[in-house]
């Protein structure tokens, strides 16, 4: 999606130059050859970026003033200005009072496109600085960690669907990475240079929700505050927690998704975007429907493809590896050695069933990595893990059946606790039946006539099955 630019400047063949050539690039231009012009188009969308002359003829206000006007009302908006009578004082005056750049006329094309990449590169760098300084430092993720099935299945339906601009509903359990997912559609979509813009609508009031979507218009000496709309416009909104929206603000959202036009709180300005919407949620919309909770026509309008990502206890293959990664990235953040896993370690992982899920993952290997017990070459062991997770009593890889075993005669406490430790291990390696059969110490035969007996043979074979033609088949 191309950038939206205005362009001010009362000769129409200076606009229509600029436009040209900004058009060849790929952008969208606007155009306005007065403050009242630009004022109202500034005010009917923000845009991506606004080219401003100085001298402006049958103009209520100058350049400079526009300037002023603009920078206090959308502080973030890169403004290049331009003039054919441009001096140093000017130059540095336009600078001081918020310019991103000063280029005189005749300028060289070249200059004024290497002006404008920079401008919009810079801006869209502080947007995202400012969105990771409100989030976990490991809530982003640069591609989606492991190798099971389950985390292949979405990748294949992410290279499906990112090119598109179609509305994904990504569902799954809290801490799954639904956020870490919409940002790799972003990042894979021909919206990718624009910007990806999160609403937490979990966070928000009734009375805040609305504002922060639409934004607020001017009134009683504050200025006008632009909603993450029309900031993603050209870019991605994320609505993260979607039912989380009260009835009302839905039912809004549901007419700007089909006019891709609304009006600012307070305001009576029709504002027109073009983002592509995502939404997350960790709760059952259609139960939620049925409860008159959620509205039927905004979860049709948003669930065009649905996507699931798994808990993180369905892809335990995957924990090893998601670990080695959050323990680089947090060493890296805090200039630290990174710490190893040993093979106790990454069990004793794998073991546990977390209910927090990826980001639990997460704030455990950052602590291990902060306090995690012996020299920073030692390699971390199960007891170290156990005690970061949490009590024993909470660590779901302590098998804890011993009072129920100790009433049983021996032959069928042996068969439980062989059940309980192949179903682990199976569980740990993704289903698939050689590598449990290797670690383990059996013939693959062997394993698969043990697991029958002990009443486990079919629903094996099954996982066995998928989690092998997985394996053996290409990478997405």
């Amino acid at each position: 999606m191309a950038h939206d630019i205005l362009i001010v400047d009362d000769e129409a063949d200076i606009r229509m130059q600029i436009s040209g050539i900004l058009e060849d690039e790929g952008y969208q231009t606007r155009e306005a050859s007065n403050s009242a012009e630009a004022l109202a188009a500034v005010s009917s969308r923000q845009p991506s970026l606004l080219i401003l002359d100085v001298w402006l003829a049958n103009s209520e206000y100058d350049g400079l003033q526009i300037l002023e006007i603009v920078h206090r009302d959308h502080p973030g908006l890169p403004i290049v200005m331009i003039s054919g009578h441009g001096t140093f004082d000017m130059a540095v005056s336009a600078t001081k009072k918020g310019a991103y750049d000063f280029i005189s006329k005749p300028f060289k094309t070249d200059v004024l496109l290497l002006t404008i990449e920079r401008a919009l590169s810079e801006a869209r760098l502080r947007h995202e600085n400012a969105s990771l300084k409100q989030m976990s430092p490991f809530a982003v993720l640069d591609d989606l960690v492991g190798k099971s099935w389950a985390i292949n299945e979405v990748r294949r339906s992410i290279e499906k669907v990112a090119g598109t601009d179609s509305r994904v509903l990504i569902s799954g359990p809290p801490g799954a990475g639904k956020g870490a997912v919409a940002r790799v559609l972003h990042s894979r979509s021909h919206r990718k240079d624009g910007r990806f813009v999160t609403l937490t609508c979990a966070s928000l009031s009734e009375d805040t929700l609305e504002g922060a979507l639409f934004g607020t218009e001017a009134k009683d000496g504050a200025s006008r505050r632009i909603g993450v709309l029309e900031e993603a416009h050209g870019g991605t909104l994320l609505l993260d927690e979607v039912a989380d929206m009260d009835l009302a603000t839905q039912l809004k959202i549901v007419r700007v998704l089909h006019s891709k036009r609304f009006q600012r709180v307070g305001g009576d300005t029709w504002v027109e975007v073009n983002a592509r919407v995502l939404a997350t949620t960790s709760q059952d919309l259609q139960a939620l429907i049925g409860e008159g909770k959620f509205r039927e026509d905004l979860f049709h309008r948003l669930n065009v493809v649905p996507l699931s990502v798994p808990a993180l206890a369905d892809r335990r293959e995957d924990i090893p590896m998601l670990a080695s990664h959050f323990m680089e990235r947090s060493a890296a953040a805090k200039g630290r050695q990174a710490r190893r896993f040993g093979p106790d370690g990454l069990t004793a992982l794998q073991g546990y069933d977390w209910p927090g899920n990826v980001w639990e993952l997460a704030n455990v290997v950052e602590r291990l990595l902060l306090l995690g017990p012996g020299d920073a070459n030692e390699p971390l062991r199960s007891d170290a893990v156990t005690q970061a997770i949490g009590s024993k009593e909470e660590n779901g890889s302590r098998w804890d059946r011993t009072p129920e075993v100790m009433g049983l005669p021996l032959r069928e406490a042996r068969e439980a606790f062989e059940r309980e430790y192949l179903v682990f291990h199976l569980s740990r390696f993704g289903g698939n039946i050689s590598r449990t059969a290797e670690f383990v110490g059996m013939d693959r035969a062997a394993l698969h006539r043990k697991l029958k007996g002990l009443g486990v043979g079919t629903s094996v074979r099954q996982k066995e099955t998928t989690a092998e033609t997985s394996e053996n088949a290409p990478g997405p």
